[in-house]
């Protein structure tokens, strides 16, 4: 039997009554009081109970970052529900289906985004009650009377197991599944995102959120919360190098999270030599492998902040660590290619096909377990019958281990490839490309790039008589699938190469990419 479990928005409420004045988030000129945030996701968690809804439910989100994204989650917490964010760069279509999948109840939005509920509506009977981000304002009035849950307080009674948080993720089919965040999970989630990636931390440290909430900075900003820590939402609709530096100089950021790829824009940028980032303790990145010269130039560029880690929202980010004292610009000293070492807590092995433990710089398959493991996709008995095989979770992510300990990533077990810190599926988009009438096959890889990491390639064969250019092409994905799936380059082959059995390997495909193509 599972013991008691504390509801995770209970940390919102106690940080409130011990730092009631200070500043908890910011966005803009703009700013909340820890009291101002509880006060108002109380009023947002009262006002949804009297439409009846409650523990069980979901809220899916749809918005760029903003203070009713941050409250939303905590909303969410309290309530007993389950948090639902979207990407906002996904596609209505995309969106709508990530709500019918978690058969959510309501939606938040923002008001950019004024076509996406009717899309959400069309094929999820369930979702009752849609509100915009100004909308949402009603809800949060904190002059309304408080309708507390049946334990009489804000904080509904929870399990260990209970979701909070369904962290959408893609398999190689490319169909998303909903991963389930628990209550108990993430309460050792946040522990060992401070002991492991920001020891220390406290409510004079402050944090800025450049990605979106929605996903690695929405972890990441939970610690915050549970220590004080002011969060930081910039301004800027895309990404502002300029603004970044701004806010670390005027608000003494402490703390990011951040894609290789924001990293070494940040870099890049004269700005880096214009405002004083000495304040940066930890610059967080993850989501993609970060070439040892950008790492080098990030050292000498922003000094000794870089701390890496590995995961997959399954195992919200607790796989291992490369921590900021591992970080090195003397090769002999760094681990070099490696992502460093197991999280507290966690076991990482390297597994074969029999799910046994290979030797010492053998390849094999990524396999973690411990208590910083999801409880499973939802509704999805075949994807969790093959992601916990033999007691593991299975990443799909190749690698091998050295006798420290060290993880080294090789390569991965799908065709899924990273470009700028995103994950994208081939299959998804080579499906879009096959519903046109003028494309007779299609085929996407990604392939490595210096500045996303991996950029995506379609090789298609136009229909007899087609003079379809890649231009039209890529004009088709328009409205169907979220533009940062896009491939960067499209080819046009007459026949794309197939095995005996028909099948069309990737390792041909790419092998004829070199060939005809040069990468």
């Amino acid at each position: 039997m599972l013991p008691p479990i504390a509801n995770l928005g209970v940390a919102l409420r106690d940080v409130a009554r011990r730092l009631p004045d200070h500043t908890g988030l910011a966005w803009g000129e703009r700013s909340w009081t820890w009291h101002e945030i509880n006060a108002r996701v109380d009023a947002a968690v009262s006002s949804l109970r009297r439409l009846g809804i409650g523990k069980g439910d979901r809220i899916l989100v749809h918005s760029r970052n903003s203070n009713v994204v941050f409250e939303s989650m905590w909303v969410a917490f309290k309530l007993g529900a389950a948090w639902v964010p979207t990407n906002f760069r996904l596609s209505p279509p995309e969106a709508a289906y990530l709500g019918k999948a978690s058969r959510a109840k309501v939606m938040i939005y923002g008001a950019e985004f004024a076509d996406y509920p009717e899309a959400a509506k069309a094929v999820n009977p369930a979702l009752a009650h849609v509100f915009s981000d100004a909308e949402y304002e009603r809800l949060a009035d904190t002059s309304l009377p408080l309708e507390p849950a049946l334990n009489g307080r804000m904080e509904e009674d929870v399990a260990y197991d209970d979701p909070l948080w369904f962290f959408f993720t893609s398999g190689t089919t490319g169909r998303p599944k909903g991963a389930l965040l628990t209550h108990g999970q993430m309460a050792y989630c946040i522990t060992n995102q401070i002991s492991d990636l920001m020891p220390g931390l406290n409510e004079d440290d402050a944090s800025l959120a450049l990605a979106p909430l929605s996903h690695g900075a929405g972890l990441h900003a939970i610690p915050q919360v549970v220590r004080g820590a002011k969060t930081v939402i910039p301004e800027a609709r895309g990404m502002d190098v300029d603004e970044i530096f701004k806010l670390i100089e005027w608000h003494r950021i402490t703390n990011m999270f951040a894609v290789p790829t924001i990293v070494k824009a940040m870099c890049e940028n004269p700005a880096a030599q214009t405002y004083d980032h000495s304040s940066l303790k930890q610059i967080v990145y993850a989501g993609a492998p970060m070439y040892r010269t950008d790492q080098i130039h990030a050292l000498n560029t922003l000094g000794p902040c870089l701390v890496q880690y590995f995961g997959l929202g399954e195992v919200t980010g607790n796989i291992t660590v490369l921590p900021a004292q591992m970080h090195s610009t003397d090769d002999a000293v760094h681990p070099v290619g490696s992502c460093g070492f197991a999280r507290t807590g966690m076991e990482v092995a390297i597994l074969d096909e029999d799910c046994a433990v290979v030797s010492e710089g053998e390849k094999g398959e990524i396999c973690v377990r411990g208590p910083g493991v999801f409880s499973g996709y939802f509704e999805n008995d075949a994807a969790n019958e093959a992601a916990f095989k033999g007691g593991w979770f299975h990443t799909g992510d190749l690698g091998t281990m050295d006798a420290q300990g060290m993880l080294y990533i090789t390569g991965r077990a799908s065709d899924m490839f990273i470009s700028g810190g995103s994950n994208i599926y081939p299959k998804e988009i080579e499906e879009v490309f096959l519903t046109h009438p003028d494309i007779a096959e299609a085929c996407v890889l990604g392939v490595e790039d210096q500045r996303w990491g991996e950029i995506g390639v379609a090789v298609l064969v136009r229909s007899p008589e087609s003079e379809l250019s890649g231009e039209h092409a890529l004009g088709f994905l328009d409205g169907q699938l979220a533009k940062y799936k896009w491939p960067r380059r499209i080819v046009f082959w007459d026949e794309i190469p197939k095995s005996g059995y028909g099948k069309v390997p990737k390792k041909l495909v790419r092998e004829e990419l070199l060939k005809r193509e040069g990468f």
